[in-house]
């Protein structure tokens, strides 16, 4: 069963020190025998010193991270993060170490850069590799829990599908226990007996976890089973029904000893995400500004003056964070009009040029906004900016339009990747689209807004059939 998951952080201890060492002799090897050709440097007191505490300061960011521990739902982007967040402080303290230390000779910066280069690049295979050896170890059938669940209700019967859906989870579902077997739509086979009957079984099959799926009403019973899984060392969880919100995510946090639900889990409350992700808006508009737009500005600003008579950018009152406002900046795709505030673009609308068309259909339309970017005003991933009037008329009619305003809103984002961009005048395909915008708020991180960037190019340099 489950007994063995302790030595996966030993496997995972061990393989990483060996992997930090390893890349320490390498980069030695690299820097100072194939790059140099001249004179062969001895491993000195300086390098021995860096060495022992790289290990040490390895050690130490295990612990403080977690870097080991075992969840078996845990997504590969969130152990990836991890690893960069701890691959990037352990450069940080050796840095520090050789600056304080104040070494005589100190150590070469092109085999600092070699070692750490490497052990990252080495390190992350090293964690994916071992991630999908050990799904696939589970899904064998070795290194899993037996779990049973009391309540075959809608949500027991949802919680028992999932682990039934997967078996690289490590999970194998028993079965359920239930007072009212008249009313379950669950197979008779699955179904052990009544709540009464929990212990009985557990004591014969033994069980790793209880998952209760009993209305919160039922107090009294699932403070009974609760006591029961404590005195037999059995781990229990509660399942509150939640299904009717939008979101997945529910935060618990306890004021005294009263418990409060928050509803939605804003990663972006978090001072820290704030400026990472303010950090990561910079220097991508920068990037993008200083590398693109010498070449591009000047050819799309010709296409669009012989196009058409106006200016070459177009800019627009949209709402923002917070539902302030804020002009947003495009290359100008229509003719002149009066209607540019009122009425939304379609694929066959007349104002449209003819370069404005293929500037719409490749997204070259939106590369001012990377002004707005750095102005604040806008990031590069989050819910698109609608015009002034259309987010009266959507908030009115559409169910959490106005939550896509708690972040700032964004050249890309999750909706749009996931097709729901262009012609939003059908009230379903808004609907998606703020579904798709409030999950992105819920479940924010950085490794995210670099997924859904990368996906964004890959559509525009396949053609989306919305665009346009």
């Amino acid at each position: 069963m489950g007994r063995y998951s302790k030595f996966i952080g030993v496997i995972y201890f061990i393989g990483d020190l060996l992997l930090l060492n390893i890349c320490f002799f390498f980069a030695f090897y690299v820097r100072f025998h194939l790059m140099e050709t001249t004179y062969h440097y001895s491993f000195n007191q300086d390098y021995i010193t860096e060495l022992l505490f790289s290990n040490l300061s390895w050690m130490l960011l295990v612990f403080i991270f977690n870097l080991y521990e075992i969840e078996r739902v845990t997504h590969l982007e969130k152990v990836i993060w991890n690893l960069i967040r701890s691959v990037f402080i352990q450069v940080l303290t050796i840095s520090a170490v050789t600056w304080v230390i104040k070494a005589d000779t100190d150590p070469s910066r092109i085999f600092f850069l070699i070692h750490y280069v490497a052990f990252f690049i080495v390190l992350i295979l090293w964690r994916i590799f071992v991630w999908f050896m050990l799904k696939l170890y589970r899904k064998w059938g070795y290194n899993y829990r037996r779990i049973v669940v009391v309540g075959a209700g809608p949500v027991g019967m949802q919680i028992a599908d999932y682990f039934m859906s997967d078996s690289s989870l490590g999970y194998h579902f028993v079965g359920f226990f239930d007072d009212n077997p008249h009313k379950i739509k669950c197979p008779k086979e699955m179904l052990l007996g009544n709540t009464m009957e929990v212990g009985d079984f557990c004591k014969r099959i033994e069980i790793d976890e209880i998952y209760c799926a009993l209305p919160l009403s039922a107090n009294t019973k699932i403070m009974e089973l609760k006591s029961y899984a404590d005195n037999n060392m059995i781990r229990f969880r509660i399942i509150p029904d939640f299904r009717g919100f939008l979101n997945r995510r529910v935060d618990m946090q306890f004021y005294g000893f009263v418990p409060v639900l928050t509803i939605r889990k804003e990663p972006l409350e978090n001072l820290r995400n704030r400026v990472l992700k303010r950090s990561f808006d910079i220097v991508f508009s920068a990037l993008v500004i200083i590398l693109l737009f010498p070449f591009l500005v000047p050819v799309i600003a010709i296409l669009i003056m012989t196009s058409s008579k106006g200016p070459v950018f177009f800019k627009q009152l949209r709402t923002g964070k917070d539902n302030e406002e804020f002009y947003c900046y495009k290359f100008r795709t229509m003719t002149v009009n009066s209607l540019s505030d009122e009425l939304q673009a379609t694929k066959s609308d007349p104002r449209i040029t003819k370069i404005g068309h293929i500037l719409r259909k490749t997204s070259l339309d939106e590369l001012p906004q990377f002004f707005n970017v750095l102005f604040g005003h806008m990031s590069v991933v989050g819910p698109r900016p609608h015009m002034l009037k259309h987010t009266e008329k959507y908030s009115q009619i559409i169910d959490k339009f106005m939550v896509r305003h708690f972040v700032k809103p964004g050249i890309t984002g999750a909706a749009q990747i996931r097709g729901y961009r262009g012609d939003t005048t059908d009230p379903r395909q808004m609907e998606n689209r703020v579904r798709a915008d409030v999950w992105y708020i819920e479940n924010w991180s950085l490794l995210l807004d670099v997924k859904i960037v990368f996906f964004t190019v890959w559509n525009i340099l396949r053609g989306e059939e919305n665009a346009g």
